[in-house]
């Protein structure tokens, strides 16, 4: 039996054991002795193995045959591969021209060594381009830390100390199922929980109360509640005195959020609303889970640092069990040693990556694309654009990965990796505090290899002579583990090796902004004017809002998109809408509609649900393209657009569409 973690993108990161008989992995199962994973895994992680054996799996270096975007290759040796991507990058980078080559990484892997410290070592050196990392958290990342300056928030765990929770804008049920127990744990003790969500979640359903706003009214609840906390006498002026800055301007704008006007912004009943506000602010102690569900829009990061006031008007943080519960990851960041001393490089936005593959005027424009743990042809917006560069004759592509997924299809050479069970490495979490070691359980299949492995090879044929290219993967986890933080001073490579986690020591009960100050200026949360901006749509043509959620337990992004076990029942993607839309457009359950906007347009099954809001229709995001008549997924419709300075996510959720019976039928 070897212990390992699980990789993917999700708070749990489950510790998980592997049964190896005869060099082949026969199971694997949730960790009974890890505090988190308690010996479950998700459903989608059950079937882990089915991946690793996969028929269709990469096992060696393949080269482009057929047209781009046909998916047809020819086996080649690795000397070959390297040596032709080693061949064009160091042409670029001799003629000057080393930033026309793009490294596109994401979260495909959120294990520390094969998520990129080696890519990044190698393009570094290079000078090449580089990206935003800003899809996904970044935005709530900058919205909580306007309000603490650094943004802690509790240990998820101490949830089992609150008597009022709020699960805001996340699916705990699906995203998040390890933290359930915890919630559970709160209410036999006498919690309500409450959810607010755009949608009936099965969270939702699972709640003592459901407040179900309008999508992006977020800001305009949060300022209503604090109108109503502040009309009752509810705010402590000691703690307000003492712990904030900003209060003044704050409370002038929700002076005018009344409840009643909010109902008219968010839908949701003035009684629910005063109900809501008086709850939080007397309950004691209360407390806020909320991780990236509202922060895919323009006003995302008011949205993320709305959400996090609430707790400092009302002193929430005072109490164990108290305030503001979202991602972990901050403490792994302070405590650990992430590489910090790093070459600036040109940058670009992820979510702009359409524009930036066509833009010819770029100076120099990208002439190479190197894709590691990401698949941008499915979780980019503006997908169309992103497929027309990846279609350029002009760009070479090569794609790190397991499967031929959407974007691997591109390519000029894909490359092998390995799965997590055939390679070392170590990871963090962003829902509790445990570090862990991933273990190889078996050998790797055919020829694949671990992304380290890959850009050492890539750095020795280009004659990179940074010895840090060449260092081994024990060596940089000793490294990242390299630290005088109290909170990781008795974790190393071996405890790790000895028990398989440990826990970063952050003490039980620990308060962040009480028991270590607010990392702002003036060393208080800080509140402020709060504008409350509701969405709506600017084109008439287009009066429909959509959702791309996470909607199916075996089935929730883009790395089981291209797996049928793992796809929803009926095989094909739909469209969710309220019975009133449907009747308006004389559309029945199970037609085939177009969904459509001025960035593009998909063919779908229609599914009538009144768990929808009125003006809302919902696309599950994560299907891969052959599963529509226009080989496309939900991103041909979604918004591109990202602040005006570049940091943060594209407003995904800030699309309008409409929805038409046709009659095409489905594949």
């Amino acid at each position: 039996m070897v212990l390992g973690s699980c990789h993917h993108d999700c708070p749990d990161t489950c510790v998980w054991e592997v049964t190896v008989e005869d060099g082949r992995a026969v199971r694997l199962r949730g960790s009974h002795e890890h505090p988190t994973t308690r010996g479950e895994l998700c459903p989608k992680v059950n079937r882990f193995l089915d991946r690793v054996y996969h028929p269709d799996r990469v096992l060696q270096p393949l080269e482009r045959v057929g047209g781009k975007g046909a998916g047809e290759f020819r086996p080649i040796t690795w000397s070959e591969a390297i040596d032709t991507i080693a061949s064009k990058l160091g042409e670029l980078c001799h003629s000057d021209r080393a930033e026309s080559i793009l490294q596109f990484s994401f979260d495909g892997t959120q294990g520390v060594i094969q998520k990129g410290l080696m890519a990044d070592r190698f393009f570094d050196a290079l000078g090449a381009s580089d990206i935003r990392r800003h899809l996904c958290g970044v935005t709530a990342w900058l919205g909580a830390s306007d309000v603490s300056g650094l943004p802690f928030g509790i240990d998820p765990e101490e949830l089992a100390h609150s008597r009022f929770i709020i699960l805001w804008g996340t699916n705990t049920l699906l995203t998040n199922r390890h933290l359930w127990p915890v919630i559970e744990e709160a209410r036999a003790a006498g919690a309500t929980v409450v959810v607010v969500d755009p949608a009936r979640t099965a969270t939702a359903a699972r709640a003592d109360e459901f407040v179900q706003l309008r999508p992006g009214s977020d800001i305009a609840l949060v300022l209503s509640m604090i109108h109503v906390i502040e009309r009752e006498g509810l705010v402590d002026p000691v703690w307000i005195s003492d712990h904030t800055s900003g209060w003044e301007e704050l409370r002038r704008d929700a002076s005018e959020m009344t409840p009643a006007r909010a109902e008219t912004l968010t839908g949701v009943n003035a009684e629910k609303i005063e109900w809501l506000a008086r709850a939080f602010a007397t309950t004691r102690p209360a407390a806020i889970r909320v991780l990236v569900g509202p922060e895919h829009r323009a006003s995302g990061r008011d949205i993320m640092r709305a959400i996090a006031l609430l707790p400092a008007v009302t002193g929430a943080w005072r109490d164990r069990g108290g305030g503001l519960a979202r991602s972990t990851q901050v403490y792994f960041e302070e405590a650990l040693n992430y590489p910090t001393d790093r070459s600036a490089r040109r940058e670009f936005n992820m979510a702009e990556l359409g524009a930036v593959l066509t833009d010819h005027s770029l100076d120099p424009p990208i002439e190479a694309l190197v894709v590691h743990n990401s698949n941008p042809a499915v979780i980019v917006p503006d997908q169309n654009r992103v497929i027309e560069g990846l279609e350029r004759d002009g760009l070479f592509t090569v794609v790190i990965e397991q499967f031929v997924t959407d974007t691997a299809r591109y390519a000029d050479i894909v490359l092998p990796a390995t799965t997590q069970i055939e390679h070392l490495d170590v990871g963090i979490a962003w829902g509790h505090l445990y570090l862990s070691l991933n273990n190889p359980a078996i050998e790797p299949l055919g020829e694949a290899l671990p992304n380290t492995e890959i850009f050492r090879r890539l750095a020795a044929a280009m004659e990179l002579d940074d010895p840090g290219l060449s260092a081994s993967d024990e060596e940089l986890i000793e490294e990242f583990l390299d630290t005088d933080h109290a909170w990781a001073e008795r974790i190393s490579l071996d405890v790790l090796r000895e028990r398989g986690w440990a826990r970063l020591a952050v003490p039980a009960g620990h308060r962040p902004n009480v028991d270590r100050p607010p990392d702002t200026a003036d060393g208080r949360l800080q509140l402020g004017h709060l504008d409350a901006e509701v969405p709506s749509p600017s084109d008439s043509r287009y009066p429909l809002a959509l959702l791309s959620p996470k909607q199916h337990t075996r089935f929730l992004n883009a790395n089981y998109g291209g797996f049928e076990a793992h796809l929803p029942a009926g095989g094909v993607p739909t469209v969710r809408l309220h019975s009133t839309d449907a009747d308006a457009r004389d559309i029945t359950g199970g037609a085939t509609v177009a969904v459509h906007n001025e960035r593009g347009r998909l063919t779908l099954a229609a599914e009538i649900d009144d768990n929808q809001l009125p003006g809302v229709v919902a696309v599950p995001f994560g299907w891969w393209h052959r599963h529509t008549t226009e080989q496309r997924g939900i991103n041909a419709l979604t918004n591109p657009s990202v602040p005006a300075d570049g940091q943060g996510s594209a407003a995904f959720n800030d699309t309008w569409v409409e929805v038409e019976a046709v009659a095409e039928q489905l594949p």
